[in-house]
């Protein structure tokens, strides 16, 4: 690691070192209270896992290696087809769609979506004695200070606020970021790599003030040595640097490792350019796998791989952003058998790879069609560890540890709610999919906003059983079914949990059947 990285980073290595020095009365990790690591890639498909597609075209041994020690999660879904709501999610246990953000997601100079009070895994975890620590790409909003007072607020309009960036006092403390909802350390950038401001956040501070202009896709303010190619290593060596100092500790660890990659901006570095032979999409996606090796790597030669639960998922299908079609030329179906991709309602959007692995206690090579959601992981973690999960949070958090055990008849939840990037809802009931909109609510056709969908039924159903690949609309057949199934969808709602326990209430005030935005163009 050259030097001048070290010194940029070393305030990191500093404070984990304190953090591990201040907690010595707590038991090191343990077959009932493991270590826990969280990888959570960006943006890649569940057809981009090998283990997964046995036709995919780019190789992924590393996380191959994760399913055949551990379990494969057939049927787990994230909250959201896009990326903010899915963190919130996995780190509350709460559906995103009860705050404030009901479609889209932040942007870089966004305030905080998890209120001060809201108790998160890592937090939790905290309470039970671990070393937390998040490292990677956050966008989940935190305040920026401005040097006239006040914090920065882009909501709803990122293009104008990026330009205010520059009023954005870069050497002072941000506030109700991770450090103040669990984590005890941060090392990460505030949201996508597409995303200004352009600055690696140690903690609460920017390693560096934002006193050039770059775009990384969009303009706006940026350190003048931060590249966006050396962010991902960055976050390897940072991610491996902790689980060093954190397997030396006398308490147990959580890391969340959000990676900034295989999002845009796509750019692998000279040693994975061309090593896919599809396109630089294919490359960036190897060289995630690599960091997941590194993560390995560091497991085993700290001789801490059996005491700890690994997780490897995704925060929503493959974008196209990816050149789909130069991906399909190869004969790599980025989602697998699913419809639709990254923003829409449709599983390619949201059904994801979700693989763990937990020595000892996973059966190696196991695979599970149970449904599960990745909020569930937070139930999940509280039972391993004997947390108890005060009544008002984690409020859509099923612990799916009987499934993970392989135990018998072991079935969490029979239903999730998923959404698309303009806000439509999905909602699963077994093997059945209400779609509660015509068309994809995203990204792919029928597009909402660009496709003519007056003559199209106004909701889909879906046996995914017989129709994994959602072509067969039975809307119309199924009437018992689609109002059943909506039912369920306002229950949901209008309890403010999934969960059994005390009715809540949402942040907001949640429209479930949102209005059709039509389009002009032609459906073929």
């Amino acid at each position: 690691m050259p030097l001048s990285l070290f010194r940029r980073h070393r305030p990191l290595l500093v404070a984990i070192l304190a953090g591990v020095a201040i907690v010595t009365h707590t038991a090191a990790a343990s077959a009932d209270r493991p270590n826990i690591v969280f990888i959570l890639a960006d943006d890649q498909g569940f057809g981009d896992v090998g283990a997964l597609n046995p036709d995919s075209k780019i190789p992924t041994p590393n996380i191959d290696r994760i399913a055949a020690e551990g379990m494969i999660f057939g049927d787990a879904h994230t909250s959201s087809s896009v990326c903010t709501p899915t963190r919130y999610s996995i780190l509350t246990g709460r559906y995103h769609w009860r705050t404030r953000l009901q479609k889209g997601v932040l942007g870089g100079f966004s305030p905080p979506l998890i209120d001060r009070d809201r108790l998160t895994i890592a937090g939790m975890l905290k309470q039970q004695g671990y070393t937390t620590a998040a490292v990677g790409k956050w966008h989940l909003g935190w305040n920026w200070p401005l040097k006239d007072g006040g914090n920065a607020d882009d909501s709803g309009n990122f293009a104008s606020a990026y330009a205010k960036g520059w009023q954005v006092d870069y050497e002072a403390a941000i506030k109700d970021g991770p450090v103040d909802v669990g984590f005890d350390h941060f090392f990460g950038i505030s949201a996508s790599l597409d995303m200004p401001p352009y600055v690696f956040v140690n903690d609460r501070v920017p390693t560096e003030t934002a006193t050039v202009e770059k775009a990384f896709h969009r303009k706006g303010p940026a350190g003048a040595n931060f590249e966006a190619v050396e962010v991902l290593p960055t976050f390897t060596s940072e991610a491996v640097r902790f689980i060093d100092a954190s397997s030396k500790a006398d308490q147990p660890f959580f890391l969340y490792l959000p990676l900034n990659a295989p999002h845009t901006p796509i750019v692998p570095s000279e040693q994975w350019r061309g090593k896919s032979g599809i396109n630089d999409y294919g490359d960036f996606t190897m060289q995630v796998d690599a960091t997941v090796g590194a993560i390995l790597e560091a497991l085993d030669r700290n001789d801490v791989a059996n005491e700890t639960l690994l997780v490897f998922t995704t925060d929503n299908g493959c974008s196209p952003a990816a050149k789909i079609n130069e991906l399909e030329a190869a004969g790599h179906d980025q989602n697998y058998i699913y419809r639709g991709h990254k923003a829409d309602i449709y599983d390619g959007g949201h059904r994801v790879p979700f693989i763990v692995r937990w020595p000892g206690k996973v059966k190696p090579g196991s695979r599970t069609e149970n449904l599960v959601g990745q909020l569930d992981f937070f139930a999940t973690t509280a039972e391993i560890t004997g947390a108890k999960i005060p009544g008002d949070m984690a409020e859509d958090s099923v612990s799916f540890l009987p499934t993970l055990l392989g135990k018998a008849n072991a079935v969490s939840r029979q239903s999730i709610v998923s959404q698309s990037i303009s806000g439509y809802f999905a909602i699963r009931d077994g093997v059945w999919k209400l779609c509660l909109c015509p068309g994809s609510g995203g990204w792919s056709t029928p597009r909402p906003g660009r496709d003519d969908m007056s003559e199209l039924p106004p909701m889909q159903l879906y046996n995914l059983a017989d129709d994994p690949g959602e072509t067969k609309n039975l809307f119309v057949s199924e009437p018992d079914r689609v109002e059943s199934m909506i039912a369920m969808m306002q229950q949901a709602i209008d309890n403010g949990r999934t969960t059994p326990g005390k009715k809540l209430s949402n942040d907001v005030d949640v429209v479930m059947v949102k209005p059709i935005q039509n389009g002009r163009r032609k459906l073929k």
